[in-house]
């Protein structure tokens, strides 16, 4: 099978475009059951690249598909979570006088997942009408948002339209260590399995 992860950006492109505009894709079919929830990793180095297609991805799908992409940035929804508790500016104030690991158990614990996060994500797709969800921002949130975490808390919320996640790093299988989310292609602790590489993804 031809590695698209490590084509062209354009051909990544067309292959995304293809795949989420196709018809099969967005009724979730041939998933054996599964969550449908899609992986689209790239090399960390590639962001820039990679937002510029991102964008292009959401115009095109919108202006020229009709599809209608619901967009969830990790980072602007936490900086947006943490200015609606009125904890924002005071952990502006506090950064420069604690550890690292106290911002990080700090925002942990603001930020959880299951109480904090999901729901907000859950509050914005019964907002919006659309056909499929991109989330983003997934290297900006670490080390207090973990990609594994989000998805496992929201198999049960985002269950009836496809979701594709945009990932800095690699979703590696393999029949000893099962899956994997490795975020910048080095943290491997991230266990996930549930997820198709939408670059294995065939029409």
């Amino acid at each position: 099978m031809l590695d698209l992860a490590n084509q062209p950006i354009r051909e990544r492109y067309n292959h995304l475009l293809a795949s989420i505009s196709s018809e099969r894709f967005l009724k979730m079919q041939g998933l054996g059951n599964e969550v449908p929830f899609f992986i689209c990793p790239f090399k960390p180095e590639e962001f820039k690249e990679m937002d510029q297609l991102y964008r292009e991805l959401v115009n095109t799908l919108r202006n020229d598909k009709g599809i209608r992409v619901l967009k969830i940035n990790l980072y602007d929804l936490t900086v947006e979570l943490l200015k609606e508790r009125g904890v924002w500016d005071k952990i502006l104030k506090t950064e420069k006088t604690i550890t690292n690991l106290e911002l990080k158990e700090l925002l942990q614990g603001v930020l959880d997942p299951e109480n904090h996060l999901v729901p907000a994500i859950k509050k914005k797709m019964d907002d919006q009408e659309f056909d499929v969800m991109f989330i983003t921002g997934v290297g900006e949130v670490f080390p207090y948002i973990r990609s594994h975490t989000v998805l496992n808390n929201l198999q049960s919320t985002a269950k009836d339209k496809p979701t594709v996640m945009f990932f800095p790093g690699e979703y590696r299988h393999s029949l000893e260590d099962g899956a994997s989310l490795d975020l910048f292609g080095r943290l491997h602790d991230d266990k996930y399995y549930r997820a198709f590489n939408i670059y294995h993804y065939q029409i």
